[in-house]
């Protein structure tokens, strides 16, 4: 008897046993996918991960339907890295599996096929059964893998439906394909043998008589007086003047004119386009060599530069190294938009050795990424990716960096599982001896802990890149300046100033306020009633643009009410604000301005973050309000003012990271200002300018920050002193989670000497329409994290057992961040 152990795509903790012929035995390797039935008739795609001769005891075996695989598409390295992640954040198995895999290579019933578009097919190069599926396809668009089954009467069709992708006549329904590029901007410069005095006085010869195109000549000296070096659209030049296009195409026909397009980045990353020139400068050049000794030593390094310090250069030098060695690299980032603009540069320095991996690739574009992985393909040497990146299988890994490694976006909330990138990568790298490199300008405080005590190398860079000057930063005090009616909607006298300023001299300005919409709530005046989502515990969000209320959790949304629900008054009111209410102000206090806004709502779809970093590169916009999108390393040469429209609503969150994400956030924004040669300016409007985080921030007093938190953290039991297992208990009916909730929590106190402090009911305790309980571990670091979790899942094997409490969703989060 012959027996595979497989993986299945489910949220089950275990492995399950399958049956096999000798031949297949034989065949079958670890890493391979197989079409296995489950349940009475479903068939998921399942990964083997062993062979064995070990009849189940519980029940009968099964045997398989089909080995979908020539060779293994998963290494044994991530399978361990995967069993690693499934046992540290207690989740299933069949949960990691699903979540590293692309869709695309895990068929299931429910999965819709088409036929790809501008294919030529040579029907009498298909088997009968794919001329089936073919022809099906030509009288409707798509299919189920359910119609297929029933087209060809028999269940096994998994090997057929793969073997026509293969050949490229099918794909599984994707999302829009879409394909960016970017806009291309037509500019207008005068013709070089006008540029001197004398040049000037003919060219007022040569136009004597045409009085219109004299016009456009004078109003181009206008603009480029007023707008200082930056270049002259055509478009600009046709509005300022009032002309049309004719005009000046007749000036260019002339030669009095010439235009020309400009795509791309204006900033000039100057000796940056082959490897050769890359030079660091002597403080880079020596954090490079600090990093180098470091990483003899110790396993991981974490790297405290300044923001605009010249981290990203670092990270180039040392990426050569390892491909070198001929190593495979990782480039860990928080946020989708910062791999645009760091593609651009990497793929500039190391051509097409890069290749990029996050969730707005679709189906197809993330399975090639995948296979030229796994074959150590040339094409993805260096791969760069949000934190999924981290489950590619990688075969000969030798160095990994995870950039702004303080993000907590590095940390899934949901679904399962609920893993940390930086610390899951770490773990990746000692299975291949690999090094890891953290790289940020605010660290964590548990990274710059482990730093103090030596677990990890430290380097520090304490000055900006070419000796740029840090930003000036200048608080507001909003009280104040209300008191004496110095304040224009949500703009102080002072920043308002400042925006003009810097405008009037041809620069950019970035505004921060961390909440998208319009504003957070509407109220009644008359009784005070504010408009709650009917499926959340939370009040709608007014989006103007859309002229509706959303709510930001579930994404129920109505037309905004004219009168109120309750007592139907007209007189509702706005309280709060957020980026569209700015971006809307904004317009009215600049009207000749652009303004963009950067935030979920304007960056959906694939290229979202392209269209507008493009957009501002190329200085089209003015000024850029947005959320924390931009917050995160984006480098924009132009920007010398940053405002941040009020710091408080991200001080006084019920969160114990609250003053260090707003120590994290605001130095963050304020780096965004002044990367060039001029010192930037930061203005930050507060409520208490006294406070001691925003007074760490205008001091960018890192280490003040973290001794302050750490004090704290230790008297209240927090990391990096305890670990955390956050635990949340989901339910429709109140009472029910009630009780269970309590029933857990005794169970976990009585049996765990450790604090355990629940049920809490969180700010928000209702979303879609499940009530919410949570409960907090806190195991101390002297005390076996591997022997709570243990205790923990019996506890909860015992939960499931007690009928009315198995229909409660328990989800756990380790390490909750």
């Amino acid at each position: 008897m012959y027996f595979v152990e497989v993986i299945l795509p489910l949220a089950l903790a275990k492995t399950f046993t399958y049956s096999v012929s000798e031949a297949e035995y034989n065949y079958i390797q670890k890493g391979m996918r197989i079409a296995v039935p489950f349940g009475k008739s479903k068939i998921y795609t399942a990964l083997a991960i062993d062979l064995h001769q070990n009849k189940p005891t519980l029940y009968e075996a099964k045997e398989i339907h089909q080995i979908l695989d020539e060779k293994p598409i998963v290494t044994l390295n991530q399978i361990k890295h995967w069993q690693w992640i499934a046992d540290y954040y207690m989740c299933a198995i069949g949960d990691v599996y699903r979540g590293a895999l692309p869709s695309a290579l895990l068929l299931e019933n429910e999965t819709l096929i088409t036929q790809k578009s501008g294919v030529f097919v040579d029907e009498s190069q298909l088997t009968d059964e794919e001329f089936l599926i073919y022809q099906a396809l030509q009288q409707q668009s798509s299919l189920k893998v359910q119609d297929i089954i029933g087209i060809l009467n028999k269940k096994n069709i998994f090997p057929i439906i793969q073997k026509l992708i293969d050949k490229g006549i099918l794909v599984l329904q994707d999302e829009m394909q879409e394909n960016y590029k970017p806009k291309l901007v037509r500019y207008i410069r005068l013709h070089p043998k006008y540029d001197s005095d004398q040049g000037l006085n003919d060219l007022l010869d040569v136009l004597k008589n045409a009085n219109k195109q004299k016009e456009i000549v004078l109003t181009y000296f206008q603009l480029s007086a007023s707008e200082k070096k930056r270049p002259i659209a055509v478009k600009q030049l046709v509005e300022a003047s009032g002309a049309t296009s004719t005009v000046v195409k007749a000036l260019i026909d002339k030669e009095i004119f010439e235009d020309y397009l400009i795509q791309e980045d204006r900033v000039n990353f100057t000796g940056e386009s082959n490897s050769d020139q890359l030079q660091l400068s002597e403080v880079q050049q020596k954090a490079f060599e600090e990093i180098k000794t470091n990483l003899q030593e110790k396993e991981v390094c974490l790297l405290h530069g300044v923001t605009s310090s010249g981290k990203t250069e670092i990270y180039i030098k040392l990426i050569e190294d390892y491909l070198v060695e001929e190593k495979q690299v990782l480039y860990l980032l928080p946020e989708i938009a910062l791999t645009t603009q760091l593609v651009t540069r990497l793929q500039a320095h190391f051509g097409n050795k890069v290749a990029v991996f996050h969730s707005k690739y679709n189906n197809n574009e993330r399975v090639e990424v995948w296979s030229q992985v796994l074959q150590n393909s040339e094409k993805a040497q260096i791969v760069i990716g949000a934190r999924s990146a981290l489950f590619l299988p990688f075969s000969n890994l030798g160095f990994i960096i995870v950039d702004e490694e303080h993000e907590q976006t590095f940390k899934q909330t949901d679904p399962a599982p609920r893993y940390h990138a930086r610390d899951a990568s770490i773990v990746l790298a000692s299975f291949f001896k690999a090094k890891v490199l953290l790289g940020s300008a605010t660290p964590s405080i548990e990274s710059y802990y482990n730093s103090a005590t030596a677990k990890y190398g430290l380097v520090e860079i304490s000055k900006r890149y070419g000796n740029v000057m840090m930003p000036e930063i200048e608080l507001v005090d909003l009280k104040d300046k209300y008191f004496r009616k110095r304040m224009i909607g949500h703009f102080s006298d002072v920043l308002i100033d400042a925006i003009a300023t810097a405008l009037s001299l041809g620069e950019q300005v970035i505004l921060f306020q961390n909440r998208r919409g319009y504003s957070p709530l509407l109220e009644c005046m008359t009784c005070g009633h504010v408009p709650q989502c009917q499926q959340c515990d939370v009040s709608l969000t007014y989006h103007k643009h859309k002229n509706q209320l959303r709510c930001h959790y579930c994404g129920y949304s109505i037309a905004k009410p004219v009168n109120c629900h309750s007592c139907s008054s007209i007189d509702l009111t706005t309280k709060g604000f957020g980026t569209e209410q700015i971006q809307q102000e904004l317009t009215q206090l600049f009207p000749e301005r652009k303004i963009g806004r950067m935030d979920q709502d304007t960056t959906r779809g694939k290229f979202g973050f392209e269209k507008i970093i493009d957009s501002f590169k190329n200085r089209e916009i003015d000024i850029m309000v947005g959320t924390q999108m931009l917050a995160k390393g984006l480098d924009f040469d132009n920007v010398s003012l940053v405002g941040i429209m009020n710091a408080d609503n991200m001080l006084y969150h019920p969160d114990f990271r609250a003053f260090e994400r707003s120590f994290q956030t605001m130095t963050q924004v304020a780096g965004r200002s002044g990367r060039s040669e001029k010192q930037g300016k930061v203005i930050i409007q507060t409520y208490n300018p006294n406070h001691n985080t925003i007074q760490q921030v205008t001091n960018n007093d890192y280490v003040g920050m973290y001794k302050e938190q750490l004090y704290d953290r230790q008297i209240y039991k927090y990391p990096p002193y305890f670990r955390i297992i956050k635990l949340t208990l989901k339910h429709r009916d109140f009472n029910k989670l009630k009780e269970g909730s309590m029933w857990l929590y005794q169970v976990l106190s009585q049996n765990l000497n450790i604090p355990v402090l629940g049920p809490e009911e969180p700010g928000i305790n209702r979303i879609r329409n499940e009530y919410i309980r949570t409960i907090m571990i806190k195991i101390p670091q002297n005390l076996s994290v591997i022997g709570t979790k243990k205790t923990i899942q019996k506890i909860l094997n015992s939960f499931d057992a007690v009928p009315q409490y198995r229909v409660i969703k328990v989800a756990l989060n380790v390490d909750f961040y």
